[in-house]
């Protein structure tokens, strides 16, 4: 007995196509949103921040958008220039030691200072690299992001030189997670970008990066490399 060919009826068809239009509308509709939400919000910052002499709705009948952004790209902007030349470093040494004399704040500073400085390099692989770890168990991988390959006393503490420090988001949130060490032989690069890996964290699992061929370079199995 052959099998018939499947007819959908009118309203299945309907349902796809209605489908197919949120597919493409939704995700252009939600960041043309976030982008407005956020230009928006820098503009109500900025302004309340101006002096009434410099705001543009002193003069104008209306507001001018994007206003704020522009300002707060050009500050941020002249103040990394500022902060790269002798005077500026000098005030930002200054600031620094003040800052270290305060003891919960100095805590909180450094670590934000060394995460931006770390997730804003230009130089540095830190989070430049998608790998699979075996995690939370033996058999079960998960993906992460090579973090430092330098392990110091973690390295040292367990009698190990080829340890890597991986972090392992959490999905779909991804700004927790866990710093984990492990070995270098029992991890898996993957040529999918930082941003691909992302994607598939967030979506967990249902938005996929190109299917590229595994990167197993100079990859050894837990029991050779013992």
């Amino acid at each position: 007995m052959t099998d018939k060919p499947l007819h959908r009826g009118p309203l299945a068809r309907l349902r796809n196509w209605f489908l197919a239009g949120i597919v493409v509308t939704a995700p252009l509709a939600i960041t043309i949103y976030l982008t407005i939400y956020f230009v928006e919000a820098v503009d109500r910052n900025v302004d309340s921040l101006l002096p009434p002499e410099l705001k543009p709705s002193t003069y104008l009948p209306f507001q001018v958008p994007g206003l704020g952004l522009i300002i707060a790209l050009v500050s941020l902007t002249l103040i990394g220039f500022l902060a790269t030349n002798f005077l500026g470093r000098s005030v930002i040494g200054i600031g620094e030691r003040i800052v270290a004399r305060m003891p919960l704040v100095r805590g909180i500073y450094g670590a934000l200072k060394q995460l931006f400085e770390t997730l804003l390099s230009q130089t540095g692989s830190s989070y430049r690299q998608v790998v699979l770890v075996p995690f939370p168990r033996e058999g079960s991988w998960a993906i992460a992001f090579v973090t430092t390959e330098q392990t110091g006393e973690v390295g040292r503490a367990v009698a190990q030189d080829d340890l890597i420090g991986v972090y392992v988001p959490t999905t779909p949130n991804p700004t927790g997670g866990y710093l984990i060490y492990v070995r270098r032989a029992d991890v898996i690069p993957l040529k999918m970008t930082v941003e691909e890996g992302m994607k598939v964290v967030i979506s967990t699992g249902v938005v996929q990066a190109p299917d590229e061929v595994v990167a197993q370079i100079d990859r050894k199995t837990p029991s050779e490399a013992a």
